[in-house]
């Protein structure tokens, strides 16, 4: 299936896009959800099941009128990744953020889970990343691009998502055109590119916009 990878600054968007935005990236989870056995969507939300998978758009569309009552599947719990906290990921990172590994060369990839190159999620949870925002004191940016990779480090790329316009427009918070579904136990990569070597290597606080999906009842909120 054919995708877009493009950024839009939040400055370009009211906040009645961004909350669409945040609903369709809900969706696409959901929709997931539905498919890999999370929960029990298709009972949840009347009428998805009569749709078949290859209707992406007919469901998603579902979803959204469903969620945009105030309704939502009573199977699911939605929630953000906490990457050293809940057993998120098979193997935690230190700190609870999302930071890279300490950026040294320019050119090179790094990933957004500090020491954890390849992070894998655990058994039943979905994450849908739909933004990023960069927190730091360099100038200019310290990252030129975020990639998304399936199989790990070294995986394939799934999607990629060129930083240079946040650069340009100076806005450090963007949504990316189309969100990127990670499924259960799938070992990944979230990586970025280093533009400006900050102070002597430092990490760099690149906070990914998500939201993780798992069974109703797996961790009390």
């Amino acid at each position: 299936m054919g995708s877009r990878n493009y950024v839009t600054v939040l400055d370009d968007l009211t906040l009645s896009e961004r909350a669409d935005y945040k609903k369709r990236a809900i969706a696409a989870g959901i929709e997931r959800c539905a498919i890999k056995n999370i929960g029990d969507v298709n009972s949840d939300i009347p009428g998805l099941q009569a749709i078949p998978e290859v209707e992406k758009d007919a469901r998603f569309d579902l979803i959204k009128a469903y969620i945009a009552t105030g309704k939502w599947p009573k199977s699911l719990t939605q929630r953000e990744l906490t990457p050293a906290l809940n057993g998120d990921l098979v193997v935690a990172t230190a700190l609870d953020s999302w930071l890279t590994a300490a950026l040294a060369v320019v050119g090179t990839f790094y990933t957004c889970f500090q020491a954890v190159v390849a992070p894998q999620l655990a058994q039943d949870k979905l994450l849908v990343c739909y933004g990023i925002s960069i927190d730091s004191a360099t100038v200019p940016l310290p990252v030129s691009r975020v990639v998304f990779r399936r199989g790990g480090a070294a995986g394939n790329i799934i999607a990629q998502y060129d930083l240079e316009e946040m650069e340009v427009r100076q806005n450090v918070d963007a949504y990316f055109s189309e969100p990127v579904v990670i499924d259960p136990q799938q070992a990944f990569a979230i990586q970025v590119r280093c533009r400006t070597v900050s102070g002597a290597g430092v990490a760099e606080v690149v906070h990914i916009h998500n939201f993780l999906f798992e069974q109703s009842g797996l961790i009390i909120t």
